[in-house]
């Protein structure tokens, strides 16, 4: 419903004049996600300072059924984190709710407002000689809010798991503003339901997350980083269980790079290098970390490399020598999301399928891509050792083969429907990471099954009956 004049100014005395804008040119970055699929119109952008705050907005919308799109960093990826088009929502941003609240060691949390930056949340963190491992390219300006409510992955889910692992408890106000203070540091509480789990990957669309308390992990006092060259995702596949089983478990890394991305970063980055003297066809960026350096990383590194070369499974590498090594090694992994754009035009597939099944499914996906669209380049790349791939695709180079930008992206829709179809036969999942959003909102239905599907409403209803919680996301 259009929010009435009255009804606006109710909702600027509530969030007062630091926290409302309805100017265009101010409201203009929270209209827009980063890639530009995806742009709509606001009411207005609020920006309470306090769970109060959040709680009475909400009653005010609850009551005059106004439609509220809750925001984070803006960094997603599939549109859940921007309004629609109509003018008539109200963006509700928890960029000042960025405190850190409170810091126990002996219980190893980190209590948190939802608008702190990921990265401000790993140096709270650090500060206390303590491990905040949720890692991602985009965690200067991701908030703690966003990466729960679309639980994050990352770099670090073989060690760590999802953002849903990394959380005890939560603060969440509710469609109608009644507030949920579940900011528990207990780590057994077998009393009925486990509610935080039905907010972490709604997207906001059950509830606004405020607040946290997240787990805290020892920092690692030894760390050990290589880079090598593999033949192919399969024997990349193998190395990581040599890897894995010689450490102890000690990976916290493995991430999966081909050549054509090696290509992309240092064309396009400015001081980024190949760390091989010899082209490979894939890569693989590997990290082991433990709590002290009588862990002896290095040799159990020099092991799994030695056995993978031993069986053919990698075919050269260099362990980094220092941390600026070790920082060149990781620009190469960080920066390829981004250059993709230098390239022309990115189809975007966040997929995951069992980690044995990655290499069937990387062959067989880039070659139906190829098969219907000559010319296209295939950009499979990512979180190997969680079965979680980027499967991109880079615009033709050639003119007579599409390679005009525009109708590239175009084929969109085309393209998701052949690699999705293939995920789906292999069981697996074509969100891991980025979640549903507007852009996978009417294609989930085909994953999952009607009774998943009607559980999924059911609780929508039972949460937002009035439906003013970030409409037309996710279900």
């Amino acid at each position: 419903m259009k929010p009435t004049p009255e009804t606006l100014q109710r909702l600027k005395e509530i969030a007062g004049e630091k926290g409302y804008v309805d100017a265009e040119a101010d409201m203009a970055p929270h209209l827009a996600e980063r890639r530009e699929l995806f742009r709509g119109r606001a009411a207005a952008v609020l920006k309470p300072a306090s769970v109060e705050e959040v709680s009475a907005i909400m009653k005010v919308a609850h009551e005059a059924g106004v439609h509220v799109v809750p925001q984070g960093g803006n960094t997603g990826l599939v549109g859940g984190q921007v309004p629609d088009g109509s003018g008539d929502e109200i963006v509700l941003s928890l960029a000042r709710m960025n405190r850190v609240r409170a810091v126990d060691t002996e219980n190893n949390t980190l209590t948190v407002d939802a608008g702190v930056t990921l990265a401000a949340a790993q140096e709270a963190a650090r500060e206390v000689d303590r491990l905040f491992p949720l890692s991602l390219a985009s965690e200067g300006s991701c908030q703690i809010g966003g990466n729960l409510a679309t639980n994050a992955g990352g770099t670090q889910v073989l060690r760590y798991g999802n953002a849903r692992d990394l959380v005890l408890g939560l603060e969440v106000v509710l469609a109608n503003g009644e507030i949920w203070n579940g900011l528990t540091g207990l780590r057994k509480d077998n009393t009925g339901y486990d509610l935080r789990h039905l907010f972490m990957g709604s997207e906001g669309t059950l509830g606004i997350i405020t607040g946290a308390v997240l787990k805290l992990f020892p920092r690692p006092q030894s760390v050990e980083t290589a880079f090598a060259a593999v033949p192919g995702v399969e024997a990349a596949v193998k190395l990581l269980r040599i890897a894995d089983g010689l450490s102890g478990g000690l990976v916290s890394t493995f991430e999966l790079v081909p050549r054509i991305g090696i290509e992309f970063v240092t064309a396009h980055v400015e001081g980024a290098s190949d760390p091989l003297p010899d082209p490979s066809p894939w890569y693989v960026l590997v990290e082991m970390t433990a709590g002290t350096k009588a862990a002896g990383l290095p040799e159990t590194m020099e092991a799994a490399l030695a056995e993978g070369l031993e069986q053919g499974l990698v075919t050269d590498a260099v362990v980094a020598q220092s941390e600026t090594q070790r920082a060149d090694f990781w620009r190469l992994r960080e920066s390829l999301s981004d250059v993709q754009r230098e390239e022309g035009g990115s189809i975007k597939h966040d997929v995951s399928v069992p980690v044995s099944r990655m290499a069937d499914f990387i062959a067989r996906a880039s070659e139906a891509v190829s098969a219907r669209l000559p010319g296209v380049r295939p950009v499979p790349f990512g979180h190997i050792g969680d079965g979680n791939v980027h499967f991109n695709l880079s615009q033709p180079l050639s003119s007579d083969m599409g390679a005009d930008k525009a109708a590239f992206l175009a084929r969109w829709d085309e393209m998701n429907a052949i690699v999705h179809d293939i995920v789906r036969e292999m069981g697996g999942s074509i969100s891991a990471e980025h979640g549903v959003g507007q852009l996978k909102r009417d294609e989930i239905a085909a994953t999952k099954s009607s009774v998943e599907m009607e559980m999924m409403r059911a609780l929508k209803q039972a949460l937002d009956p009035k439906g003013v919680l970030n409409p037309g996301k996710v279900v």
